[in-house]
C-alpha cells in the first residue's frame, strides 16, 4: 500500500516538472519581444531642422526706422500675437523670417516699406519638434530637438534612469511614413552597461516610453 502511494506520488512530480517545463516554454514564446531595434547611432545630422515658433516663444519685433511700432510680444497659446498696428496675426508655425514677411505686408498699411527682423526667445517649439520622455526617467519631460541628437544625449537631458526602470524594454514611439510604429531601445546597456551599440539617432516628434522593472 505506501509502494503505490510512493509510485503515486512519483509519477505526479514528473508531470508536474513537465508542466512547468512546457509552461516556460510557452511563456518564452509569448513574451518574446518582437519590435525591432533601430541601428546604431551615426553622430550625423540627418534630420536638419528650422526652428519654427510655437506658442510660449517671447518675439522681439524689430521695425527699422520706426521704433514706436517695435516690440517683444509673447506668442499666445492660440499661436496668435498682438503688437502695435497688429491686432491678432498668426505666428505659431512659422520660421522667423516668413513672420517678419507677414509683418511688413501687415504694416505696409501704414508705413512705407516697412523693414522688419524677427528675433525669437524663449524656444518652446513645436510639439512636432520636440522629444517626449515618460515613465522611469529621472526627470521626465518635452525636450527641444537639436540636429544630431542621439538617445544618449536625451538620456543625460533628463537625468538617466530612475532604480526602478527597466531600462532594457524601453520602447521609442516615431511616425514614418504616415503609421506609428514602436522599436525596441537598450537604455540599461547604453547607460548601465555603457554599450555604445545601443545609442541610435533621434528624430523630432519621437516619444521614449520607460517601464518599470517587475521585481
Amino acid at each position: 500500500m505506501n509502494r503505490n502511494i510512493l509510485v503515486s506520488v512519483t509519477r505526479m512530480g514528473r508531470l508536474i516538472a513537465a508542466g512547468a517545463v512546457a509552461l516556460a516554454t510557452i511563456g518564452c514564446v509569448h513574451t518574446q519581444d518582437a519590435r525591432p531595434q533601430l541601428q546604431t547611432a551615426t553622430g550625423e545630422a540627418h534630420y536638419t531642422t528650422r526652428y519654427r515658433i510655437a506658442p510660449g516663444d517671447s518675439v522681439q519685433i524689430f521695425v527699422w526706422r520706426n521704433p514706436d511700432v517695435s516690440t517683444t510680444v509673447p506668442v499666445r497659446p492660440d499661436g496668435l500675437l498682438s503688437a502695435p498696428l497688429l491686432e491678432e496675426l498668426p505666428a505659431a508655425g512659422k520660421t522667423p523670417s516668413e513672420l517678419a514677411r507677414d509683418i511688413e505686408e501687415k504694416l505696409g498699411v501704414y508705413l512705407r516699406d516697412p523693414l522688419v527682423t524677427v528675433i525669437v526667445a524663449g524656444f518652446a517649439g513645436t510639439y512636432t519638434q520636440q522629444i517626449r520622455v515618460v515613465g522611469e526617467a529621472s526627470t521626465p519631460k518635452a525636450l527641444l530637438y537639436r540636429d544630431a541628437m542621439t538617445l544618449l544625449d536625451v538620456m543625460v537631458a533628463v537625468g538617466g534612469l530612475t532604480k526602478f526602470a527597466d531600462g532594457d524594454q524601453a520602447t521609442l514611439v516615431r511616425v514614418e511614413d504616415g503609421a506609428q510604429k514602436e522599436y525596441r531601445v537598450r537604455l540599461d546597456s547604453l547607460i548601465r552597461d555603457g554599450d555604445i551599440t545601443a545609442n541610435v539617432d533621434m528624430q523630432p516628434g519621437d516619444i521614449l516610453i520607460i517601464p518599470e522593472a517587475w521585481f
